[in-house]
């Protein structure tokens, strides 16, 4: 039995987490997390679903002492902050907050060469099946087909572009030899003259609820491909993330996505 502990318990992602893992049989929900000061602190939420003592705390170090993984959906700050409590406790974790810093990707990579760690911004298994068939035909059609990313979120989102988005743009730059600096274009305004060749388009939709719409555009002459992924409800993700804190604990000390979670990486992929 895989014990898990889910920080943002509160949250729409944690919620979904938690009551998805209480239909489960191999993993169990043996801790839960939110910040300071949270109605929910202190909350029993493990009536009805099997357990009596999962008691909403504000502090990691105080529920994580027999986890075997981690499930966090909060923010980047917080989230590194909980990794880092799971380190010192060799503990696994499994991250899909966005929004990293240079310098807070760099700490994360530094810390999981001692702790088992899946980061990805887009748990869905669609979306990461789409990632490999975007490189895949990247590569075919190379650059003779215009690329554009459209993404849509609901209105409550901080963060822009999605990191979904952002790690489509990586996925499909490192293919084209394009950068990831110089050639994503985030807006278009006025007079800006002809689409160049090496320009990746991103741009970006925040309007009601709409839970994440990912649209990739490969634009030739006379024709065009377009690959689309629609999150209908937050159920792909909390079951994604929970399919990679089962194949987590299992790993060696290191850092992986959903790619590797799903076995979709090739061999000579780092």
């Amino acid at each position: 039995m895989i014990k898990a502990v889910v920080t943002g318990a509160a949250g729409r992602m944690g919620g979904k987490i938690i009551s998805l893992i209480s239909t489960m049989e191999n993993i169990e929900v043996v801790g839960a997390v939110e910040v300071a000061g949270h109605p929910i602190i202190g909350r029993n939420i493990g009536q009805g679903s099997g357990r009596k003592d999962i008691i909403v705390c504000h502090d990691l170090s105080a529920c994580i002492d027999g986890a075997d993984v981690v499930i966090d959906f909060t923010n980047h700050e917080a989230s590194l902050n909980y990794l880092k409590v799971a380190s010192r406790k060799n503990c696994a974790s499994v991250i899909g907050s966005t929004g990293f810093t240079d310098a807070e990707m760099k700490e994360i990579k530094e810390m999981a060469q001692n702790v088992r760690c899946v980061l990805t911004p887009n748990m869905s298994v669609g979306v990461n099946v789409m990632l490999k068939v975007l490189e895949y035909c990247a590569g075919i059609l190379k650059d003779d087909y215009d690329v554009e990313i459209i993404e849509a979120h609901h209105n409550l989102k901080k963060d822009a572009p999605s990191g979904t988005a952002m790690q489509m743009a990586k996925v499909l730059a490192a293919k084209l030899g394009r950068s990831v600096e110089n050639d994503l274009l985030y807006c278009r305004r006025g007079m800006i003259g002809e689409r160049t060749k090496k320009e990746i388009g991103i741009q970006t939709v925040r309007a009601g609820d709409i839970v994440g719409d990912h649209t990739v555009i490969f634009g030739g002459v006379g024709e065009r491909l377009e690959f689309i992924h629609r999150a209908h409800n937050r159920d792909n993700f909390a079951k994604g993330a929970i399919r990679a804190a089962q194949w987590i604990v299992h790993q060696k000390n290191g850092l992986y996505d959903m790619q590797d979670v799903l076995g979709l990486r090739d061999h000579h992929e780092g």
